[in-house]
This record gives structure tokens, sequence and C-alpha cells, in this order.
């Protein structure tokens, strides 16, 4: 019982920090942005092409009539909420690192608060404010797009957000696990930076892709129903071994830490 009221109460904490900070307002702002520049966009691309028609017409180029579905309402979707990860990945890099710098932790550890503690509210943290504002933003696509058009022509698209959104916690257990070592936020950002780029680059290797958490955030394929929920199961169990397996090797790491 004492270990779940101090992971409440340094979550409390944590979340009323953030709103303090006007962080979490931001948060809100920009994922509702998002979840309306999705069909917004994909209203205003019939207009965009009338606008640049006259102008490639006079270098030979002739545009036919585009229709618009909920399919580039949803293609706009997965292009722009790794924008807003980037956003989430950013502002929390150094969630921890900027306490350790400034000591603020330090009371709180000689008041007997646990370190584990601590690394779980703050990842939990992490994670309720991108999954709240993730999902806030799906649904804002997901009612305009069937607002305006017709979901149900394009497939599997709930399947195809969760693959993205399971790839964005891992990433934020990334940031926890290195800040259980590292001494700033530029550490912080620059590994998992590192795990990105080194995901994609190993998906370049022949039948190791589709095992990969990068291979989540390759939708197309799924909403155009090329492929299949099941083709990405194994990389959805990888993903979540990885990020459990961050959260559990941050604990110790973090432990023996000088603060």
């Amino acid at each position: 019982m004492r270990v779940l009221r101090n992971f409440i109460t340094f979550t409390s904490k944590e979340l009323f920090e953030l709103k303090r900070s006007g962080r979490l307002l931001l948060f809100g702002i920009i994922f509702v942005l998002f979840g309306i520049m999705n069909p917004a966009m994909a209203k205003l691309t019939p207009w965009l092409l009338q606008t640049m028609a006259d102008s490639l017409e006079a270098t030979g180029i002739t545009l036919s009539e585009y229709t618009v579905t909920a399919m580039d309402s949803w293609v706009q979707f997965f292009k722009n909420m790794p924008m807003a990860m980037l956003v989430v990945l950013v502002m929390f890099g150094g969630i921890f690192t900027s306490e350790y710098a400034k000591g603020t932790l330090i009371p709180l550890l000689a008041k007997g608060l646990p370190r584990t503690s601590i690394i779980a509210a703050k990842t939990f943290s992490m994670l309720l404010v991108w999954s709240g504002g993730y999902w806030l933003a799906f649904l804002i696509t997901l009612f305009y797009s069937d607002y305006y058009w017709d979901n149900s022509t394009v497939s599997h698209y709930s399947f195809a957000a969760f693959g993205l959104w399971l790839f964005g916690i891992m990433l934020l257990c990334a940031i926890t696990f290195f800040s259980s070592f590292a001494n700033s936020a530029a550490q912080v950002l620059l590994g998992v930076g590192t795990v990105y780029a080194a995901l994609y680059l190993i998906g370049m290797i022949g039948g190791v892709r589709e095992y990969l958490p990068s291979y989540l955030t390759e939708s197309a394929p799924l909403l155009s129903g090329q492929t299949q929920p099941s083709e990405y199961f194994r990389a959805v169990w990888v993903t979540a071994a990885a990020s459990a397996a961050m959260l559990a090797a941050s604990v110790p790491i973090t432990a023996k830490r000088r603060l």
C-alpha cells in the first residue's frame, strides 16, 4: 500500500508540474491542432491543386480532377503524428536529468521515497500525456473523416494507429532508460535518436524488418488493405518486450546512480 501511495503522490506531483508550467495545456493544443489538421488538409487538397493548375499547365503538366476520400485524411494522420511524437520526446527529454542536475530529488529520497517510485511515476506521466493526446487526435480525425467522407473505405486504420502509438511508447521508455545514466537532455535525446536510426538501418536487412518496432510505423499497406494486422504481431511483441526491458534495466542503473 505504501508503494502505491508513493506512486500516486509522485505522479500527482508530476502532473501538477506539467499543468503549472503550461506544458500540459501546450500538449493538449498541439494534439487537438494535429487532429483537426488531418481532415482539413485533405479537404483543402482539391483547392490547392486547383491553385497550382494554371502554373503547372504553363509547364505542360495537366492535373486531372481529384476526388478526396477518407484515405487522404488518414494518410495525413500518419504523416503528421510522428511530428507530434517528436515534440513530446523533445519536451520530455529532460524529465529526469533536469531534476538530477538541480538536486530536487534528494530531499524526497532522504524522506524515504524509493527511486523505483520516481521512475514509475515519471514514466507513467509521460505515457499518460502521450496516450491521452495521441488518442484525442485520433478521435478528432475519426469523427471528421467519417463526417465528411466514409471511414469504411479505409482498412485497418485503428490497428495502424495502435502500432504508431506503441512505437511512441517504446521511445518514451527509451527516455527512461537513457536517463538512468545520461547527464543531460541532449544526451538522452541522442540516445533515443540512435535507437530510432538503428532500427531503420537494421530494417534494410532482408527478413528482419517484420520483427522490428519501426515496422509498426509502416501504415500505408494496412490502410490500403495490402497487409493484414496479423503480419504486424511479431513487431508488436518485440516492441512491447523492448519497452519492458528498457524499463526493467533502468531500475538497477538508477539505483546505483549518484545524485
